[in-house]
């Protein structure tokens, strides 16, 4: 009988084998896999995207709510106690309304006085100044026609630093070291907590001396000393106090970005009182975390648009006095260590110094090693983060104008538009006032978010715009804002090729929404400059200028 003979195929030919219709083990499950993987894939952005519309929606409808349980009113109240916006209130929030109604305020906590090592080491720092660009005023345009001589006294004898250069012990810096519970590259905190809120409202404009600095503010108050004899840390209006970021974190280190809103009172008597008031003061600090060591440190006033700084002035001795404003330009305003930290005095095993800083020994050249940052993020980013822990509003981003209008035609949205004399962000009169009503309502945030690209600009940056022959198509779009524009701020509603379809002015918005308590039979008053957010009259602006856009589209 004939052997039988194996009719299989050897796995190693068949592998090669070019019969039609064979596949590889698994190769049509791999296929599927790739799919199913391109398709999730796919599908994230897009869940992503539906849940933030969603959130978005809830927003609003929560604040939709809230208006019909509480009026426009009392939504007010609590929405200036409701200081993360997210439509509930902590303990922490709770707080002034607990001390104004018992009128008992609880113990502070107690604060640490550092004990400077007269051993330790110190860091030298210079302070450099450019004075206000008086040409950069308004008031200018007119030779300062109406303005006293005196009421400008402080500010045009202003032309350099109090004091030109400083040493510090570089424990003093350990302000600026995180709390415990904050130790993450991207966390925040405040170095300086702001103190105002709705019962405390805006501090008085006519005082000449700042109040005796105490704890973290001891430091801040020691460093803006050398622009200036009278710094103000708590500013007269929000945002008040400084706050901190860490940048990057190595073993021994921290990188720490800060932002600092303070004020100089430039009068003395019997000239009346005169503010001047940066955008804000940022910088940097690169200390060990155990605060011994220095290795650099920056604070500056930004200089990178075409305004930086507020002025206020009265014509009188009492609160009440007529007041003047004003903003400008400052080319320069920053303090730099000249080093990093160094030992005062260097002592041999013996005893004997053998280096000290007065020059009465030969000095030793100190070698610093390289730091090696084990985690970070961006300057950018961390300025961000900052930016949003003091502004909820900057949870929308703010785009420059040229950019949100590529954006909005990009994304098939309307450009939410801000036209401003002052900076939105800054401490002038009409950022602030902005800020405070409506702009940080989580409401409005959610419906900016969902359906607008968000700008603001400065009037002068919209001016050099429209001059700019080289860029038609940016310059008719600066032109139609700036046809709009009436003073202090305009909101506006663009379509993409920069036709406003609405525009509101924020004299006449507020005028309009602002509340008058003893009409409403309320038992008690507001502090004053508190107005109505007027959340629900904002809202209504936006959605019309939707719809204001659809019936231009349809045209």
């Amino acid at each position: 009988m004939a052997a039988d003979v194996d009719k299989r195929i050897p796995e190693d030919e068949s592998k090669n084998s070019p019969q039609k219709g064979h596949q590889r083990p698994g190769s049509g499950s791999w296929i599927y896999r790739g799919i199913w993987t391109l398709l999730v894939v796919g599908a994230v952005p897009l869940l992503a995207f539906g849940i933030k519309n969603y959130q978005d929606a809830q927003l609003v409808q929560r604040h939709e709510e809230s208006v019909r349980t509480l009026g426009a009113e009392g939504l007010f109240l609590f929405s200036s106690l409701d200081t993360d916006h997210d439509l509930y209130l902590s303990p922490e929030e709770f707080k002034p309304i607990a001390e104004k109604l018992t009128g008992i305020t609880p113990p502070v906590d107690f604060e640490e006085e550092v004990i400077h090592d007269p051993n330790g080491e110190t860091l030298t720092l210079e302070a450099k100044m450019q004075p206000l660009m008086l040409d950069s005023m308004t008031k200018s345009k007119d030779g300062f026609l109406g303005v006293s001589h005196s009421s400008l006294s402080g500010l045009r004898s202003w032309k350099t630093p109090a004091v030109p250069s400083s040493s510090f012990s570089a424990s003093q810096f350990r302000v600026f070291l995180p709390p415990k519970n904050k130790v993450e590259v991207g966390d925040t905190w405040w170095v300086i907590p702001s103190e105002l809120n709705i019962f405390t409202g805006y501090l008085p404009n006519n005082r000449y001396h700042p109040p005796t600095p105490k704890g973290k503010e001891v430091l801040i108050h020691s460093l803006l000393s050398m622009f200036h004899p009278r710094p103000f840390i708590k500013s007269r209006f929000a945002p008040q106090g400084a706050v901190a970021c860490i940048r990057a974190s190595s073993d021994f280190y921290y990188d720490i970005v800060f932002r600092i809103h303070a004020e100089f009172q430039l009068n003395d008597v019997p000239d009346f009182p005169f503010w001047f008031t940066p955008g804000q003061f940022t910088g940097n600090i690169i200390l060990s975390k155990d605060a011994s060591h220095v290795r650099h440190f920056h604070i500056y006033v930004p200089n990178d648009r075409s305004l930086n700084v507020d002025m206020e002035w009265l014509y009188g001795a009492s609160e009440s006095s007529n007041m003047e404003v004003d903003i400008g330009y400052l080319p320069q305003l920053e303090l730099q260590s000249t080093g990093p930290s160094t030992p005062s005095i260097i002592m041999d095993e013996e005893g004997n110094i053998i280096d000290s800083r007065d020059g009465s020994s030969e000095p030793i050249q100190f070698v610093f090693e390289d730091i090696h940052w084990t985690s970070e993020i961006s300057r950018q980013e961390a300025t961000r983060r900052l930016e949003v822990t003091l502004y909820p509003f900057k949870k929308v981003s703010y785009l420059p104008f040229s950019e949100a209008f590529e954006r909005a035609e990009a994304e098939e949205k309307l450009v939410h538009s801000i036209l401003l004399w002052g900076a939105l962000d800054d401490q002038s009169c009409s950022g602030r006032t902005l800020r405070e009503t409506v702009l940080e309502s989580s409401p409005v945030l959610a419906l900016l978010n969902q359906s607008f690209i968000s700008s603001w600009s400065l009037v002068k940056e919209l001016e050099n715009m429209q001059a700019d022959e080289q860029n038609p198509v940016l310059s008719e779009k600066a032109r139609l804002h700036l046809e709009k524009y009436n003073f202090p701020v305009e909101m506006m509603v663009a379509m993409p090729n920069g036709t406003i379809v609405h525009h509101i002015n924020a004299n006449f918005f507020l005028d309009e929404t602002a509340m008058k308590p003893e009409e409403e039979g309320l038992t008690f008053s507001f502090s004053a400059g508190f107005e109505d957010p007027s959340t629900s009259t904002y809202i209504s602006f936006l959605k019309e200028g939707l719809e204001k856009a659809k019936e231009y589209l349809a045209h």
